[in-house]
């Protein structure tokens, strides 16, 4: 259940979705110290994190649970979908596709 990101440059495309998390082009997303995404809305807030990883041309999104709730298909799908949504509105310029796989797969941690 990872994203991937197909684009020239995988470290642009992460610091381009941290400026526009940090400029308030969506309110949806926040990122914190360890630079995990996760989705604000009140029901998904800091139920799961994004793990982003660089790979060569593409970045990866891993999904971590919560050591308390395990991971529902509810949860990944909102989360992957939403996440992509919001490269697709805000980021499309800088990525060539984004896909979300249908089962747990690296860089996955739950």
């Amino acid at each position: 259940m990872a994203i991937i990101v197909k684009t020239e440059n995988p470290e642009g495309l992460l610091r381009e979705i941290k400026r526009a998390i940090d400029e308030g082009s969506t309110e949806l997303w926040s990122y914190d110290s360890s630079g995990d995404f996760s989705h604000t809305p009140d029901r998904w807030i800091n139920r799961a994190w994004l793990r982003p990883e660089l790979g060569d041309g593409e970045l990866m999104f891993g999904i971590l649970g919560t050591k308390d709730e395990g991971m529902t298909t509810s949860l990944y799908s909102a989360y992957h979908a939403c996440f992509i949504e919001f490269l697709l509105t805000y980021l499309d310029k800088y990525f060539v596709t984004a896909a979300a796989t249908a089962k747990k797969t690296a860089p996955d941690y739950f």
